[in-house]
């Protein structure tokens, strides 16, 4: 196998053992905000928030790059 797809497996198995043993019902307090809702569905969001970031600015920074090259 190759090597990028053995740390993705690795890394998602590590990301579903820490949202198995995150159950709990916690309170958010964002602003004057309270929402109650399980670690789970906040840790998947937040993961989820991060990579479409991240995948945003990877590619706003690619086309800049590629633009210079030109």
């Amino acid at each position: 196998m190759k090597p990028k797809i053995i740390v993705f497996l690795v890394l998602a198995a590590l990301f579903i053992i820490i949202l198995i043993q995150n159950t709990d019902v916690i309170t958010l307090r964002l602003f004057f905000w309270k929402i109650g809702m399980s670690q789970i569905i906040l840790i998947s969001l937040t993961m989820a928030i991060g990579f479409v970031v991240g995948y945003a600015g990877a590619r706003v920074i690619g086309s800049r790059r590629w633009e210079e090259a030109e």
